[in-house]
């Protein structure tokens, strides 16, 4: 069976947002339109459906670091701050925007909370390797891998 390390990061990430859109569960609040990724960041996303993008990211990151936490997530989606002229300073992605897209994703029961972290459900596994089992098929070079 073919797991997500089989198949491209971009192309897995575009392909799983699609069909989290068709999940109930998942929906970009109101507030979304308007907020920044990170305290790294100056400006909101330009894309509409950064939220779709960032949980499919999230559901990769959890599978194959997983389990994580929070501050673990914010640490992956950070960045340097421009500080002018003094030296860059690194700084975590939103928090609430990984919180809120987490419980989304244990809504639909693609993720669960453990003592250690956020870990996969079963449910949630099958979900990406059929997507990578699918995004397999359909490009004929990855199959030499």
């Amino acid at each position: 069976m073919t797991k997500v390390y089989d198949v491209p990061a971009s192309i897995l990430i575009n392909r799983v947002s699609e069909e989290l859109k068709k999940i109930e569960n998942i929906k970009q609040p109101d507030w979304a339109a308007y907020v920044k990724t990170g305290a790294d960041r100056e400006k909101a996303p330009e894309n509409e459906d950064w939220w779709y993008t960032r949980s499919a990211s999230i559901l990769r990151k959890i599978y194959i670091y997983g389990p994580v936490g929070i501050p673990t997530l914010r640490r992956l989606y950070g960045g340097k701050k421009n500080m002018g002229y003094k030296p860059e300073r690194k700084r975590g992605g939103s928090g609430s925007v990984i919180s809120e897209i987490l419980k989304q994703l244990e809504e639909a029961g693609l993720v669960e909370k453990t003592d250690k972290g956020r870990v996969l459900t079963n449910k949630g596994i099958s979900f990406m390797d059929r997507i990578s089992h699918q995004i397999k098929k359909e490009i004929p070079e990855l199959s030499k891998y």
